[in-house]
């Protein structure tokens, strides 16, 4: 019995439509929804968005914001998202290293803050690359 998913970011519409799972980064760790799943609202880590629907499975980036879970459908709104075979390993790779060079020097709370975030999404991107592409 499929549910409806509805995956948007501030940019475009990514994904739309009813799928059997799908398996996300919620603030508390790695969350599967299935069928039926209790309602539920989370915020979302960067990381791999993974779907699965008709026997295929869809790999998102998904770079923070929201899951809701709701009786009838679930929609995520993603701060940042792309499909995996969108992301550049070198632009990842290279947005890794600024931010990496940018945390090895004097900054602020709030800068270091914006920094491990830029890093932790660098890292999450390039893991799904990666993986993405064997």
């Amino acid at each position: 019995m499929p549910f409806s998913l509805r995956v948007v970011s501030v940019e475009r519409s990514l994904f739309e439509g009813d799928v059997d799972f799908v398996v996300a980064n919620g603030a508390d760790g790695e969350l599967g929804i299935l069928p039926r799943h209790a309602p539920l609202m989370t915020i979302l880590k960067p990381g791999a968005l993974k779907i699965r629907h008709g026997g295929n499975e869809e790999l998102l980036f998904v770079g923070g914001g929201f899951l809701e879970v709701l009786p009838d459908r679930v929609t995520v709104l993603a701060d940042v998202a792309e499909h995996a075979d969108e992301i550049s390993v070198q632009q990842a790779e290279e947005a890794r290293r600024r931010a990496q060079e940018k945390l090895a020097g004097t900054l602020t709370a709030s800068e270091e803050t914006e920094f491990q975030n830029a890093l932790a999404m660098a890292e999450a991107r390039l893991r799904l690359a990666r993986t993405r592409r064997g």
